[in-house]
C-alpha cells in the first residue's frame, strides 16, 4: 500500500487528578512522598508485541481481486472518498472527493477528481501525464514516462498527488499491496449497495488498511479503508467504488488533453511546493 502525504493534526492530551487518602495523618503523607521520591521506580513489564496473523484466505481473495483487474484490458470506475481533518477551532471536518477513473492497458490513464478539494484532471497518453487545475485555470505537463506504473509513481512523489485507491491502477495490484504486509485477516461476509461482500483487514509497519472484495469469480473491490499510524490523530481514508465496467469501448481522446487557449502552464509540484 502507497503512503499517501503526512497530514498535520492536533494531538490531544488527557490529565488525570490523583487524591490522596483524607484519614492518614499530614506527616506520614509527607514522609511516603519524600520516600517515594528517592525509590527507583519500578521498571514496566515488557509486553511483546503480538505476532503477525497472515490467514491465507485473505491472501487468496486480495490476488483474485488482483487477477479480475490485470486480466482486463480496459476498466472504469467511480469512487466517493473522505477524511476527516481538524480544523483551527479543534473540530473534526469532513471532506469529500469524488473520482472517475477509465485505464487502458498498457499505458492510457484519465482521472476526473471533484469535490471538496481542488477540481482536477489527469491525463496520461501513453507518452506524457497532464495535469489540468480546473479552478485555478492552470496546467502542467511531464516528461516522457513509459507505463502507468511509472505515471503514478511520478504523480504522487514529484506533484504530491495521493489517493489510496491508486493501487488498484498499477500493472500488479496485488504485488503493491502485499509488499509489506504483517497481517492479513478475513473479518466476514457483509453487504454494500445490495452486492455481498467479504470483508478483510491488513496490516503493515505504519499503515492499517481494510477492503470489501465482492463474492464470486470477478472479485472486485467495492470499498477501502486506510489508516495511517504513523500520523497525528491516525487519520483515516474511507473509499466507496461504484459502476464498475470491465473492458468497455473508451472513446479514442478519452485520454487527450487539450490545454485551454487562456490557461496557465506550471511545473509539477508548484502547488505543493507553495504549501510548505
Amino acid at each position: 500500500m502507497k503512503n499517501a502525504k503526512k497530514i498535520s493534526l492536533l494531538l490531544l492530551a488527557t490529565a488525570f487528578t490523583l487524591q490522596g487518602c483524607a484519614t492518614q495523618p499530614e506527616k506520614k503523607a509527607v514522609a511516603e512522598t519524600n520516600q517515594a521520591a528517592t525509590t527507583p521506580a519500578a521498571k514496566p513489564a515488557y509486553v511483546p508485541a503480538p505476532a503477525p496473523v497472515i490467514e491465507q484466505y485473505a491472501l487468496d481473495r486480495l490476488k483474485q481481486m488482483s487477477n479480475t483487474l490485470t486480466a482486463s484490458q480496459s476498466f472504469s470506475y467511480r469512487s466517493e472518498s473522505s477524511i476527516e481533518l481538524q480544523s483551527k477551532t479543534g473540530q473534526f471536518i469532513t471532506f469529500f472527493t469524488e473520482n472517475e477513473v477509465a485505464l487502458q492497458r498498457p499505458n492510457k490513464l484519465r482521472m476526473n477528481l471533484s469535490g471538496d478539494t481542488r477540481n482536477l484532471q489527469l491525463y496520461f497518453d501513453g507518452s506524457k501525464v497532464s495535469a489540468f487545475h480546473e479552478d485555478d485555470n492552470a496546467y502542467a505537463v511531464s516528461t516522457p514516462l513509459a507505463s502507468i506504473d511509472e505515471m503514478l509513481d511520478f504523480i504522487m512523489a514529484k506533484a504530491q498527488i495521493s489517493f489510496p485507491s491508486a493501487d488498484l491502477m498499477y500493472s500488479d495490484p496485488y504485488a503493491v499491496m502485499t509488499k509489506n504486509l504483517t497481517d492479513a485477516t478475513v473479518i466476514g461476509d457483509s453487504m454494500i449497495n445490495s452486492v455481498e461482500v467479504e470483508h478483510f483487514a491488513y496490516r503493515e509497519p505504519t499503515i492499517d488498511w481494510e477492503i470489501w472484495i465482492a463474492k464470486g469469480e470477478k472479485a472486485l473491490p467495492m470499498r477501502l479503508a486506510v489508516t495511517y499510524r504513523q500520523v497525528e490523530r491516525q487519520p483515516s481514508f474511507l473509499v466507496e467504488f461504484t459502476d464498475w465496467k470491465l473492458n468497455p469501448k473508451l472513446k479514442a481522446n478519452t485520454f487527450d488533453f487539450k490545454a485551454p487557449a487562456n490557461a496557465t502552464q506550471v511545473e509539477f509540484g508548484a502547488y505543493a511546493d507553495q504549501k510548505k
